[in-house]
């Protein structure tokens, strides 16, 4: 079960259903700070909301029961941490996956499950026990705390709900104490994935509070947000891992001031940690670990020795299969450390902001892991050779290569590794074809320091591509200020980014992609705009006229399209007509 919460747990007086029955006694603690409430003025105020996306009061998504045969697809839905690593919206189209579907199906098994200790034949205030255990799992949270003042057989209902959660995503706001979160977590003992979002600084108090009420925590992430860091040192961090036996994810942000740690965990499978700087040490005892993420602050006084903490990793964390590494320290060495590692298991290999990164380092990349399925080199010094031994070593595995910020690469690289890579599904060549006359556009903060790689960039402008790829799903050329005409026949495009391609001229622009479904033009001159959209609206309206029924002359010559009306063979069903007529594609300027 999964619960979002949006309020501090209800306080107040119990109402009895039966006069006949015993009272029973509230608690001694208040419910907001869990102080003892003897002589206690309690100060802190009841938080409007505290979900991770504000619902409306009938909403009835903040409170959702997920039985665990149908948690399974939910659960591995993206995340508000996006690392080059996962992809999972691409995972998810390419296996056929439609969250609208899933969501449809659990609504539908979602209550066929109830609460093994509820009394489904009790008469509760007119409500048979099922038909109320359908409706309060719906509840937000606030109508479920409301819900529980209404009689004991409708609070007892409610704290089954709550007991039963598995799943609990909290936002904490400014000035909020730990109490708040310790109330919370005691609400739902049976916690196995926690999602924080932190407003406030997160402590040693609090990450001790989490350690003491959810003991079977499997999964925990914490992400901050404006100002607040997470303010625990290496040793409390190593601590947790240690005595959480069953955690098996962990996602951090805003590590700043971890100075080092030692991490002992053997059911550890998943960790990400960003925002780290100067680690004196990292040691990982992980011997389940299968993937890892670490993203380094863009500070120049960083000190931490990623060569040795590589070394170490491939020593004592045998089974990774997912590698990503965002440092401006990272070189040649580190690589060199990473394949003498022989990580047999490896698929995903993502090594960004090392400009030092070179031609040999691809070199020992592609003779120590032939059997790679993502590669990332975004912010390298590789170039056009360096993409052919790629190209030479992975043609039947790789599926993911990004290179953007690559200044030494050219458009004749990118379009041979299109015509070599059969299987590539996404490619980002972001501002690799770029004019050096020209300023370099507004990015990301995340890519800040990405963009003082590609002010080296020397090759010459109206530069063109010609791409044909039968399995391109995402392309990306945002920021290729040199690109001045570009030819797509991309049967499988579902998202082009052309983002500050303002060099880019529109009748050199062809687009044969009739599944495109959002084309990012933002920063592109208006009269490039008017070309993307004139193009997608026709192909649009070629694809439905595409689905139309053909019929064979008399004489067998040709087949002729005829409409629904003239053709002996039914027609399509409604439902599918009207997925088709929905077939349209989005021209982002924002």
């Amino acid at each position: 079960m999964q619960v979002t919460a949006a309020l501090p747990p209800a306080h107040g007086g119990d109402v009895a259903a039966d006069g006949k029955r015993a009272k029973k006694r509230g608690s001694y603690n208040c419910g907001r700070c869990g102080l003892p409430k003897k002589g206690h003025s309690c100060t802190i105020k009841t938080p409007v909301s505290a979900s991770v996306t504000p619902a409306p009061p009938d909403s009835s998504l903040s409170v959702v029961s997920i039985p665990s045969t149908a948690s399974s697809g939910l659960r591995n839905l993206p995340t508000t941490l996006r690392r080059a690593l996962s992809f999972d919206d691409l995972d998810e189209r390419g296996s056929g996956f439609d969250r609208s579907e899933l969501e449809e199906r659990v609504d539908a098994d979602l209550f066929s499950e109830t609460d093994p200790d509820l009394d489904l034949d009790a008469n509760l205030c007119g409500l048979p026990g099922n038909l109320l255990w359908d409706v309060m799992k719906r509840l937000p949270p606030a109508g479920l705390l409301s819900a529980a003042r209404v009689c004991r057989g409708w609070r007892d209902t409610a704290k089954k709900i709550w007991r039963a959660a598995e799943e609990l995503k909290l936002r904490v706001p400014i000035n909020v104490t730990v109490g708040f979160v310790a109330s919370m977590l005691q609400k739902c003992p049976g916690i196995v994935r926690l999602s924080l979002r932190m407003e406030s600084d997160f402590d040693s108090t609090m990450l001790a509070c989490v350690a003491f009420s959810c003991p079977n925590l499997e999964y925990m992430e914490i992400s901050t947000f404006d100002s607040a860091s997470i303010r625990i040192n290496g040793d409390e961090l190593g601590r947790f891992v240690a005595d959480k036996k069953s955690l098996k994810s962990l996602k951090m942000e805003g590590c700043s001031n971890l100075g080092g740690f030692v991490l002992c965990s053997y059911s550890l499978s998943t960790l990400w940690l960003s925002d780290l700087h100067s680690l004196s040490k990292m040691v990982f005892n992980c011997p389940q670990l299968r993937e890892i993420s670490l993203e380094f602050s863009c500070q120049e006084n960083d000190s931490t020795d990623l060569t040795t903490m590589i070394e170490g990793l491939g020593r004592s964390c045998p089974r990774l299969q997912n590698i990503h590494i965002a440092s401006e320290r990272l070189s040649h060495s580190a690589v060199l450390a990473l394949t003498a590692a022989q990580l047999r298991g490896l698929r995903m290999l993502s090594l960004v902001l090392g400009s030092e990164i070179t031609d040999a380092s691809v070199a020992a990349i592609s003779s120590s892991y032939p059997n790679l399925e993502l590669l990332d080199l975004s912010g390298s010094g590789v170039s056009d050779s360096g993409i052919s031994m790629i190209c030479n070593v992975f043609p039947d595995t790789l599926t993911r290569l990004l290179l953007a910020l690559c200044p030494n690469v050219t458009s004749s690289g990118i379009q041979f590794a299109t015509f070599q890579l059969p299987l590539l599904e996404i490619m980002d060549c972001g501002m690799t074809i770029c004019d050096p006359n020209m300023q370099n556009p507004a990015a990301d903060e995340d890519n800040c320091k990405l963009q003082k790689t590609s002010g080296s960039n020397v090759h010459l402008i109206n530069q063109k591509l010609i791409i044909k790829h039968s399995r391109l799903r995402k392309l990306s050329f945002w920021g290729c200020t040199g690109l001045d005409a570009l030819y797509l026949n991309c049967p499988r495009l579902i998202d082009l980014n052309l983002n500050s391609c303002t060099n880019l001229h529109p009748g050199r622009l062809l687009l044969q992609c009739p599944i495109l479904e959002n084309v990012h033009a933002s920063g592109c001159q208006d009269m490039l705009i008017g070309a993307i959209q004139s193009q997608v609206r026709d192909a649009s309206f070629a694809a439905m006229e595409n689905h139309s029924p053909s019929k064979r002359l008399p004489d067998g010559s040709k087949r002729v399209r005829v409409p629904h009306l003239l053709s002996e063979e039914s027609p399509e069903p409604e439902k599918k007509r009207r997925r088709i007529e929905r077939q349209h594609c989005n021209v982002l300027l924002g």
